[in-house]
């Protein structure tokens, strides 16, 4: 690879059909980011200090607030610094990272989805063994096996695209690098490189939103069965956040990875939505419909003001 690349740098061309709308995309961008981080931080302190939230379902909401605070950190800086009129440059090797880590923690988040929704099926169509199914070993093995089975996945994406060489032109057409848009560049063979990210990045997604939906068609079943309008009301609510997440989540997956046919701009405006504006929201989502992790982050922020005083 060394002999073969002669590209040292990539060329980051930004959003396209921009020009002119930097400084509004900035403040835009920066408003969701410094949304993202301590809406994430309040929930994961939330859930690490108060007993009443040591259970699987924030187990796993304290796991993907911590993806909420790394995803967006992926490109989001880059992205603004490039808005400010900064250096577009990026180093071969920061491209390759930024693909990796992008994938690495994308795919941690599909799995998660995946795994929190088992999470509600089991306590939702098994209450009484809910505790035996959800122990606290499974837990930490789905975990485990979330963040090891997303690095992997991640190393095979971008060994397979930064094996091939690049020897011009560089300019790569979003505000960060993902294989959409760097593989074009490539000056080999790229069949093979696409091929086993259509299927890889195709197979993760297919397989965990199959998961997801066997799971929900299992729930909904079962919610169908309770006979008060309360209890079918208190089970649907458990699981509304979780839905909505998954939506927003799926939604950018399909239309930028599962589409024959690539757009630049499409590419770029949906990537922003699932890299800055998802991660932003999510803490909305699971808070305003939760009173438990309401009365959680009231005790946090109460403790936090009161702290300095004392």
């Amino acid at each position: 690879m060394r002999n073969c690349t002669l590209v040292t740098e990539f060329l980051l061309m930004g959003i396209p059909h921009t020009v002119g709308l930097e400084k509004i995309l900035f403040v835009l961008f920066l408003a969701f980011y410094l949304l993202t981080l301590p809406g994430n931080l309040l929930i994961l302190l939330a859930i690490l200090t108060s007993s009443k939230l040591h259970t699987p379902m924030y187990f796993f909401l304290g796991n993907l607030s911590v993806l909420d605070i790394f995803f967006p950190s992926v490109s989001s800086p880059k992205m603004m610094l490039y808005l400010t009129g900064h250096s577009h440059t990026i180093s071969y090797q920061g491209c390759a990272s930024q693909l990796f880590f992008y994938h690495f923690l994308g795919c941690a988040e599909c799995f998660l989805y995946t795994v929190m929704a088992y999470d509600r099926f089991a306590a939702i169509c098994h209450p009484l063994r809910y505790t035996v199914i959800m122990s606290s070993w499974v837990c930490a093995s789905m975990t485990v096996a979330t963040w090891m089975g997303s690095c992997l996945h991640a190393s095979v994406l971008t060994f397979l695209i930064f094996k091939l060489p690049y020897c011009g032109p560089n300019e790569v057409n979003n505000f960060f690098c993902d294989i959409p848009v760097v593989l074009p560049l490539a000056c080999g063979d790229t069949y093979m490189a696409r091929a086993v990210s259509f299927i890889n990045v195709g197979l993760v997604a297919l397989v965990c939103f199959l998961l997801i939906l066997t799971s929900y068609s299992h729930i909904v079943i079962s919610i169908l069965k309770i006979r008060s309008s309360e209890g079918r009301r208190r089970a649907f609510s458990n699981c509304s956040a979780h839905l909505t997440s998954i939506l927003l989540f799926y939604g950018p997956v399909v239309l930028i990875y599962l589409r024959p046919a690539s757009s630049p701009w499409l590419d770029s405006v949906v990537q922003v939505l699932n890299n800055i504006v998802t991660p932003s929201l999510n803490p909305l989502i699971y808070s305003l419909r939760n009173k438990e992790v309401k009365v959680a982050l009231r005790k946090v922020l109460t403790q936090g003001m009161h702290s300095p005083g004392e």
